[in-house]
């Protein structure tokens, strides 16, 4: 059985090279002496695959000596490699679980202030697109404190929900924009 060879493209090798600073990974020779070659540490004959993380630098001795045998034990910068991915994957999952964090505590936001509109126009509901354009950028840019704020003073100078709702959304448009209102001055 042959194996169809899938040729790596030069991008992938350089980015190979710069990850192992372009030194063989099994005797630590470096360019000029040597000439570098890309590894798999699966071998294609057993199922490896042209993945980054499956290839090393090599030179072209130990390439040849290597052979299609399979890697039992990594080469240490490959074993630090497997850390780092480690490390990023952690972090990425971390990353992930803030964000999730904040987009539920914006929803939680959101609902604080629906809850209040709809307290004093008990017969309004507020339209999901308001909500998740409007609403949700105010309390991201705002603290939910100063968005109620703003409704509760909107609310005490207007009298019909659609004019609460747009002096509302000016209110919180010259927060976020860092200009004081003539009622704080």
């Amino acid at each position: 059985m042959s194996v169809k060879r899938v040729s790596i493209s030069k991008k992938i090798r350089f980015e190979v090279f710069k990850r192992d600073d372009f030194k063989c990974q099994y005797c630590g020779s470096t360019p000029p002496n040597i000439t570098l070659e890309i590894d798999h540490i699966k071998p294609v004959s057993k199922g490896g695959t042209n993945d980054i993380n499956n290839l090393v630098t090599s030179c072209f001795n130990c390439n040849r000596g290597k052979s299609n045998i399979e890697l039992k034990t990594l080469p240490n910068q490959l074993n630090d490699n497997i850390e780092i991915l480690r490390e990023k994957e952690e972090q990425l999952k971390e990353y992930h679980k803030l964000i999730r964090n904040i987009e539920n505590r914006n929803s939680r936001n959101i609902q604080k202030v629906t809850d209040r509109f709809e307290s004093y126009y008990p017969e309004k509901t507020l339209a999901e697109t308001f909500k998740n354009v409007s609403l949700r950028t105010f309390v991201k840019k705002l603290d939910v404190y100063d968005v109620l704020e703003s409704l509760d003073k909107a609310y005490s100078k207007m009298h019909n929900s659609e004019s609460t709702l747009k002096y509302f959304c000016g209110i919180c448009w010259n927060k976020i924009k860092g200009v004081t209102p003539d009622w704080k001055k």
